[in-house]
């Protein structure tokens, strides 16, 4: 069974860091295109950062750009996504999914078959 499993969310204060990682199982990650998206209450699921399977592609959000950093170990079947400054708007639950793909990446939730359950990061004072 196709299994992804975020980690890494919590509370965290404004101007704050976390990682949050997406594990996988039941399969390897080498051929497949990761995205991380996340969810605000109220608000449409968000394409935040992809990266293509090999790694040698990444994509961002303009509202994340420069302070979010999405990577692969391809060896642990992990990808992360460090979060730096955060804001109170980046408040939500962050997903990670996969795509078969060794080409790219995209941030269309579409592109994507297979989705983890979700971890929550809340920016807050």
């Amino acid at each position: 069974q196709l299994q992804l499993v975020e980690s890494g969310g919590g509370l965290v204060q404004p101007g704050g860091s976390l990682r949050l990682s997406c594990a996988a199982s039941g399969f390897t990650l080498d051929n497949y295109a990761i995205g991380w998206f996340r969810q605000a209450p109220g608000k449409e699921r968000e394409g935040v950062s992809c990266i293509s399977s090999r790694g040698g592609s990444t994509a961002y959000a303009d509202s994340v750009k420069g302070r979010f950093t999405i990577s692969r170990d391809n060896a642990k079947n992990t990808v992360y996504l460090q979060m730096n400054s955060l804001k109170p708007e980046d408040t939500a639950v962050y997903y990670c999914a996969a795509a078969s793909s060794t080409w790219g990446c995209s941030r269309v939730t579409t592109w994507y078959n297979v989705w983890g359950q979700g971890t929550q990061v809340t920016v807050s004072s």
